[in-house]
């Protein structure tokens, strides 16, 4: 039968370990902490800087997170008749996000996305004034492509139904050749007629590793002090 004195041992030994534990992973997320503070503010360093031409055809192999975000112009003719709409909550409530591919002089294809549109401007038609014909430019945030679809939704390009913006999927289905693997987002330029809206890129990075680090060392330090008084206790148990 175990006595006493060891089920105690055994049970600080868990102790211990639990509490160095609960340190690491406080430690690891203080780690996290600063690497989440370091992103935002590379992030809103991109966001506000000049802004400069998005990635040429020999960088397209080697683009990785650190150009999202990155405040891009490029100038270039629209293919509206190439459009797609991809579903889209904003502030501004349901719509669509207009996905219209631009061609640039050197022969390149870049997805802009110009903007939001409400449910009743699906209709290219009924916002014909917000499709510049010509050469424009277009300034706005390059964001990285968005495979496969949303939460529950896959995309279905047979049927139309996009939910993300997936820059291979949408060229595939379009016939765009010579096409970037990123997307733009425009900026609040406003478009003739009022459609569509752009600017309403949400730049936002949950960060929650204070509060789960605090969590973690809470959880250490109690261990830490039931380990201090069981013995205490089984002292004056006896």
């Amino acid at each position: 039968m175990e006595t006493p004195v060891k089920s105690s041992l055994g049970f600080r030994a868990f102790l211990l370990f639990a509490a160095l534990v609960f340190t690491a992973l406080g430690l690891w997320q203080v780690q996290r902490l600063f690497w989440k503070l370091d992103l935002i503010a590379r992030v809103d360093s991109r966001v506000h800087a000049e802004a400069i031409a998005p990635p040429a055809n020999a960088e397209w192999l080697t683009i990785d997170g650190d150009a999202e975000y990155r405040h891009v112009t490029l100038a270039g003719t629209f293919d509206h008749s190439r459009e797609t709409l991809v579903q889209a909550v904003t502030e501004r409530g349901p719509g669509f996000w207009v996905v219209t591919p631009l061609t640039s002089e050197d022969g390149r294809t870049v997805l802009v996305n110009r903007g939001f549109v409400p449910l009743e401007r699906r209709d290219p038609a009924s916002r014909t004034e917000g499709q510049p014909q010509g050469e424009v430019n277009v300034s706005g945030l390059l964001r990285l492509t968005e495979p496969g679809g949303a939460f529950l939704r896959s995309n279905n390009p047979v049927a139309g139904n996009w939910y993300s913006r997936d820059v291979q999927a949408i060229g595939a289905n379009k016939g765009l050749a010579n096409l970037a693997p990123y997307f733009i987002d425009a900026d609040a330029t406003a478009n003739p007629g009022g459609y569509p809206v752009g600017g309403l890129t949400v730049i936002q990075f949950r960060n929650s590793h204070l509060v789960y680090a605090l969590t973690w060392f809470t959880l250490a330090i109690m261990s830490f002090a039931a380990l201090v008084l069981i013995p205490r206790f089984l002292r004056k148990e006896t």
